[in-house]
């Protein structure tokens, strides 16, 4: 669930990465500081601040901009304790946005997959950007395989960090395999979130669906959610991929298999996009009870992840 971001023990992340407004709230909370106390040593270094624009200042209504108020920033890293330039640094940052969210571009829904076409198409038509505010922190993601070899569905559990205010969904994409009816796939919404609007691409076999969260999450706020899709409509499949338009964040992926239905051989790999060949190729041999195999990736990067196996 959120967080309130304003702890001591928060404060070295938060003054890495901002935002401003609660790098500030954890840092009077760490150092124990009421309000009016920070504005009589304020004004003991000859700079004016009411503490209603304290206030202001620590839940992000506003931002300090005057040079008077530059100048007010300075001495709060004094005052607070801090190294020099910590909190100036964050007001470079744009509003309602993190350090760590200026970063390159991700990678386009086209170079990822071959229905990226057909995603960015179905974006368009519910005028949502492709990037919802969103760092993923951990995604497990659980796949099952029928006694025919298909798709049945799929289950993800995913943690994600919000770099923006405000945001409060997530799009989560399903391409099915050959011979999919995206108007049959169902789309499970569980813990902490709710399904909002779903479109599908018929001809692309693609479907995307909005899930809307349970709160409303501010700049550095974490988040737990889960979700899933329930498929079955397609032809056998001999892999599942996911692809990664931004570099970070772990991933795990299990693919557990009918008992009726097990293949000779199964291997991750990954892909710098569609069509490239498979590099990094390892045998995975399935196991348990559940007749599963599984890939993790403590750090995903750019490109495509997934696991293959063929049928005899």
């Amino acid at each position: 669930m959120r967080t309130t971001a304003d702890s001591a023990h928060d404060l070295p992340r938060l003054l890495r990465a901002g935002p401003f407004h609660l790098a500030l709230r954890a840092a009077l909370t760490a150092r124990g500081l009421p309000l009016h106390r920070v504005q009589h040593r304020l004004a003991a270094r000859g700079i004016k601040l009411g503490v209603t624009s304290l206030s202001y200042w620590q839940q992000g209504a506003r931002r300090p901009r005057r040079a008077e108020s530059l100048r007010a920033v300075r001495a709060l890293e004094e005052i607070l304790e801090l190294p020099g330039g910590t909190l100036s640094r964050l007001l470079d940052t744009p509003e309602g946005a993190s350090a760590e969210s200026i970063r390159p571009p991700g990678r386009s829904y086209r170079s990822l997959v071959s229905v990226g076409a057909a995603v960015e198409e179905l974006l368009a038509s519910m005028e949502l950007p492709s990037d919802g505010g969103l760092h993923t922190v951990g995604h497990h993601e659980r796949v099952r395989v029928g006694a025919a070899g298909e798709l049945v569905g799929r289950v993800s559990q995913h943690v994600v960090r919000a770099h923006r205010d405000g945001v409060d969904r997530y799009l989560a994409v399903h391409h099915g395999d050959p011979g999919c009816d995206p108007a049959r796939v169902r789309v499970r919404a569980e813990e902490n979130c709710r399904t909002g609007r779903v479109r599908w691409h018929r001809e692309a076999e693609v479907v995307v669906a909005e899930l809307l969260f349970d709160a409303r999450l501010r700049a550095g706020d974490t988040y737990v959610f889960g979700y899933g899709f329930e498929d079955g409509t397609g032809g056998r499949c001999t892999e599942y991929v996911r692809g990664f338009s931004y570099t970070g964040g772990q991933y795990m992926l299990q693919v557990r298999f009918d008992e009726a239905a097990l293949p000779v051989r199964c291997r991750r790999f990954s892909r710098s996009g569609p069509g490239a060949r498979r590099d990094g190729l390892t045998d995975l041999t399935p196991s348990g009870r559940h007749r599963a195999v599984h890939l993790l990736e403590e750090g995903v990067r750019r490109g495509i992840l997934g696991i293959a196996w063929d049928w005899e």
